[in-house]
């Protein structure tokens, strides 16, 4: 199982939200590409990448950091945020991303995604966050009335292989995962799922690891690790 560092870039910055919330934001770092060299030279084996502004725009707007991180580090990384049609997952991958993650996109338009994902296998992922179980959509913002787990089982069942899943009013306040919704999301899906919110401690790694669930492929984590809860290398000895 893979520890994914956050990076969530707004304004050109290393940020952390909480519960999603735009208005509750703290900045980490200045620069998004020391974020990236700390969790890279940390030992971390990917970065997961979201462009906020892009996420709120609908396309993405901080491509040119993702390339400077790209540059900065030797590991990959997975992009989101605002990657709404092919043209915009195209302008993503010539970035340097290893893989694009799909939102809102995936959500609204399902055929889009599958499409998308046929076009460029194994480098699509699609994010599904949960606010009471529905999926939402414009970067967390507004709640659609399906159930999490009807989208992903759909999505899958239309060739989607790989999944983050958060559920977002744990998101951000370092009190525990949602481990309840998560096995129910993972149960019976055809595909892989990282999960992201609510990570604080090593304890809370290991609660994960102990579903047992043998599509859980990764775990990412933000505010713990920016605020020295446990080292990268701590939290992957304890995921592995």
């Amino acid at each position: 199982m893979i520890l994914y560092p956050a990076i969530d870039i707004r304004d050109g910055r290393a940020v952390r939200l909480t519960q999603g919330d735009y208005a509750r934001e703290v900045e980490y770092d200045s620069d998004p590409v020391v974020a990236a060299r700390r969790w890279a030279d940390a030992g971390a084996r990917w970065l997961h990448v979201v462009d906020l502004d892009g996420a709120r725009a609908g396309e993405p707007v901080n491509l040119e950091h993702v390339r400077r991180i790209v540059a900065a580090v030797s590991i990959p990384i997975q992009l989101g945020g605002g990657l709404r049609d092919s043209k915009k997952v195209e302008e993503a991958i010539s970035s340097g991303a290893e893989r694009v993650v799909l939102g809102t996109a995936a959500v609204r338009d399902p055929e889009m995604a599958a499409a998308i994902a046929a076009a460029h296998p194994e480098r699509v992922v699609v994010s599904v966050d949960a606010r009471s179980g529905k999926a939402a959509a414009e970067g967390w913002t507004e709640a659609s009335e399906r159930e999490a787990a009807e989208v992903m089982g759909e999505l899958a069942g239309r060739g989607v292989r790989r999944f983050v899943y958060t559920p977002v009013e744990v998101d951000g306040l370092m009190e525990g995962p949602d481990l309840d919704s998560l096995r129910q999301v993972a149960a019976g899906l055809d595909g892989e799922v990282i999960y992201s919110g609510g990570i604080g401690s090593l304890d809370d790694l290991r609660s994960v690891t102990s579903l047992g669930l043998a599509n859980l492929a990764g775990v990412i984590v933000g505010k713990a690790l920016y605020e020295g809860r446990f080292t990268v290398a701590q939290a992957q000895a304890a995921l592995d």
